[in-house]
């Protein structure tokens, strides 16, 4: 399974910020989406990412005045991507080595959309599924049609 299997999956709804807008703006868009993190560009180029492990942070460092501080000053710069054509293994691999719980997906220049360590785990998961009952299938010898349900 690649990146962009997972991306047909989940579909294509995508939420962007932007490096000025301030932090209760983007929280307030993080919850009106119900999304965890927010891909922020400038002039049409990715320049950061936003999640909460960042917000958080700044709530720690800003007390009651973490709503007027730009998202600039908090987002995490030149964030890792993946590509479309990034095999699972690998994409589970680098979340893991990066601690990252939401990883942009880019072709270019272009951002197809975010993958969350969530929707990998799911996608494992159906596909191990599918895996097991076309097994039990081969094993019982019985088409699977009769098993899919």
């Amino acid at each position: 399974m690649q990146v962009r299997q997972i991306l047909a999956i989940k579909g294509s709804a995508l939420f962007t910020g932007t490096p000025t807008m301030t932090l209760d703006a983007a929280v307030a868009a993080l919850v009106e989406h119900d999304v965890g993190s927010l891909v922020i560009f400038d002039d049409g180029k990715m320049v950061g990412m936003l999640t909460f492990r960042e917000i958080l942070g700044a709530l720690g460092r800003h007390g009651e005045s973490w709503q007027g501080v730009p998202v600039s000053e908090v987002m995490r710069t030149d964030p890792v991507s993946a590509g479309p054509d990034m095999a699972i293994d690998d994409l589970r691999r680098l979340m893991l080595a990066q601690r990252i719980r939401y990883l942009p997906v880019m072709e270019g220049e272009t951002l197809l959309g975010v993958i969350s360590f969530h929707d990998v785990a799911k996608a494992v998961l159906e596909e191990r599924t599918l895996e097991n009952r076309m097994l039990v299938s081969y094993i019982q010898d019985v088409p699977l049609a009769a098993i899919a349900h």
